[in-house]
């Protein structure tokens, strides 16, 4: 991790890898067929560092068989300190078919959030993982007054 007082730290892979797993929602993103780039939520775990999400058909399960190059992030971050970090995960997914891994993965993953016909598990490996985190500020606090007498909102 790179240290400039005011300026982006670069993190690196151990950093990324327990950022992610301090989260539970991410970003998925592909290009479809016509070249345009689509951005999905997802519910993740982290498995060694692989990220792992599930799907049904659609989109991002097409892109995965297609062997289409995916990108993931994940972020987190608190306004009011104005600081925050994001990870970036790279790389061609993979469907998980091994069935003992799905039956582990059914009971270590998050439920969906609703319900998906005929859903599997995506796996996705990193080829490259990235990540920066905005560093607390001096005086970067900031706060804002709500309902305040003289409010003319």
């Amino acid at each position: 991790m790179t240290h400039d007082a005011g300026a982006a730290q670069i993190l690196d892979r151990d950093t990324c890898l327990g950022l992610l797993r301090s989260v539970v929602i991410g970003r998925v993103a592909w290009a479809d067929d016509d070249g345009r780039v689509v951005v999905l939520p997802v519910n993740f775990i982290t498995d060694g560092d692989a990220i792992i999400f599930r799907t049904s058909e659609g989109g991002k399960l097409s892109a995965v068989r297609e062997g289409r190059y995916l990108s993931f992030e994940a972020d987190d971050v608190e306004p009011g300190l104005r600081t925050g970090w994001s990870v970036l995960v790279s790389g061609t997914a993979q469907l998980v078919t091994d069935s003992a891994v799905v039956d582990r993965l059914e009971h270590s993953t998050p439920a969906p959030w609703r319900p998906m016909p005929k859903s599997c598990f995506i796996r996705l490996p990193p080829d490259q993982i990235t990540g920066r985190r905005l560093p607390l500020q001096p005086g970067g606090v900031t706060h804002e007054r709500i309902g305040s007498e003289g409010d003319t909102r």
